[in-house]
């Protein structure tokens, strides 16, 4: 003989099949409200003429066609920035230990941000590898001499700064060396995506001399990681910088509720809609 579970019996049940949240960074309703637009660098129009102009049109088309070209891409749909929506979502992050993942809680659902959702949204190689950072390069004669028309010290990354200035000066340099400041203009800016006068990584930044090399790696990992390394721990109360390719967050947040497309254009600097940022990269 079978007993009917109770209806309290019932409801405990679907209580402890709910798994239990972490709990909220910031108490619903207390959150910091957004004192000036966040601050950020991946978005360099300097770059992105001196890029253009440092280029044949048939270059910069195979650029933009390159496995880096979403950049590029994405700068040229006229993204409009959206800082308060971004502001928002992270006011919703929940009390978690993992650093490479961001869950949000909207309403009653927890939304996520990670390394998959960002591949989807940009489609960049996001292949694991060991030594992600500090892969193996020798320094060659070559890179000695690129480094110097860079007019960059051997042992550092250049800087956003140094290659607008390298752009403007690099109508006779060779093929090659034109698509390595290419390449290197993107890593700075947008992988990157640090102060303009910040130095970026060597060690990265010397892939660069054997291009087939750069252009297989798996930057859609390494400019997440970034993006993910700035965020941890980011104190959102009153002004604040994040390095890194943040434009993706607001895509996602589009992604995640596209019911949201309608009303939050009012936020961006655009009044582009909000289906644009579905646009094929």
């Amino acid at each position: 003989m079978t007993s009917t579970p109770t209806p309290s019996a019932t409801n405990q049940t679907k209580r402890m099949d709910i798994p239990e949240l972490p709990r909220r960074l910031y108490t619903l309703g207390e959150e910091p409200e957004p004192q000036h637009s966040i601050s950020y660098h991946s978005d360099n129009n300097r770059l992105h003429a001196a890029l253009k102009g440092a280029l044949t049109e048939k270059e910069f088309e195979e650029l933009k066609e390159s496995r880096l070209g979403v950049f590029i891409k994405f700068k040229e749909q006229g993204f409009g920035w959206a800082s308060r929506l971004v502001h928002h979502m992270l006011c919703l992050k929940l009390d978690i230990k993992k650093k490479y993942e961001m869950w949000c809680l909207v309403g009653p659902e927890p939304l996520r941000f990670s390394l998959l959702e960002f591949e989807m949204i940009t489609g960049l190689n996001c292949e694991y590898i060991e030594d992600l950072d500090t892969p193996k390069c020798d320094v060659t004669p070559e890179m000695v001499s690129f480094w110097g028309k860079m007019g960059v010290y051997l042992e550092a990354g250049p800087t956003t700064d140094q290659i607008i200035d390298a752009l403007k000066r690099c109508g006779d340099w060779s093929t090659e060396d034109r698509k390595r400041l290419a390449y290197l203009s993107i890593f700075t800016g947008f992988i990157e995506g640090r102060k303009f006068s910040t130095a970026t990584r060597a060690t990265l930044a010397r892939l660069v001399m054997d291009l087939e090399r750069f252009e297989n790696y798996p930057w859609g990992r390494v400019s997440f990681k970034v993006l993910m390394d700035s965020l941890w721990n980011k104190e959102i109360t009153g002004c604040y910088t994040v390095d890194g390719f943040i434009q993706v967050l607001q895509v996602w947040a589009y992604t995640a509720l596209p019911g949201m497309g309608a009303s939050i254009d009012t936020l961006s600097n655009d009044s582009a809609d909000g289906d644009a940022l579905y646009l094929p990269l």
